[in-house]
């Protein structure tokens, strides 16, 4: 998931980039104190997330959030209470009232995960893999689970391996929600798996260690 940070204040995006590190496969790939350089950026680059500030000179968030591409989600940050209604009625995730505590982000967090989730896992997707010369375009229902070695990335389908040079956050980055990462070098498509340990999923014969810090995630996710 690629993010970036709109706001005027540097300790804001300081603040923000600190939390946005607690979760993984989430890339913050900017960061601009003024929204017509954001602009700027979005009109060249793909992007999931803007964190955005509303209360800025040249162009305010509200018609930044306006501007810029519809499948992209908006999280609103402002001082300013009385933005709220108006930050709704232009589709946003959520809006968080600075001081922003850990808590809180992490609810609005938890808001934007759950809809990208929702609407990667009603998808049955094809991607492109490119494994040196070659690009294969596979079904992602057929992926078994994927293992990195190094810098490579092996897929494991059900009836090939292809390799391909990519890390973790890539491959999360574009498969469909529901495949998760359940060790530091496993990802796991959660529909294959057939079995359940305390330690250890089984996708047919094959069997994947459950990563510590991985564990509450897979649990939950597994057993709901």
């Amino acid at each position: 998931m690629r993010v970036i940070i709109v706001d005027d204040e540097p300790k804001a995006i300081d603040l923000l980039s600190g939390y946005l590190n607690h979760f993984k496969g989430v890339e913050l790939v900017g960061a601009f104190r003024n929204g017509l350089k954001a602009f700027e950026f979005l009109s060249n680059e793909k992007v999931d997330v803007v964190f955005l500030d509303i209360n800025m000179p040249h162009i305010t968030g509200i018609s930044l959030s306006k501007m810029i591409d519809s499948d992209t989600k908006v999280i609103f940050t402002t001082a300013y209470s009385e933005y709220a209604v108006e930050s709704y009625e232009v589709n946003a995730i959520d809006y968080l009232l600075k001081p922003i505590s850990l808590e809180r982000f992490t609810n609005a967090m938890s808001k934007l995960l759950k809809k990208s989730e929702v609407k990667k896992e009603d998808t049955n997707s094809t991607i492109a893999i490119k494994s040196g010369a070659s690009t294969y375009l596979i079904n992602t229902e057929s992926i078994l689970y994927l293992e990195k070695d190094g810098n490579y990335m092996t897929y494991h389908t059900s009836n090939e391996k292809i390799i391909a040079r990519e890390s973790v956050s890539e491959a999360l980055s574009r498969l469909p929600g529901y495949f998760m990462q359940v060790q530091r070098s496993f990802i796991a498509n959660t529909k294959a798996i057939t079995k359940l340990n305390n330690d250890t999923i089984y996708i047919g014969k094959q069997i994947i260690p459950i990563g510590a810090n991985f564990k509450e995630s897979v649990f939950k996710k597994l057993t709901l």
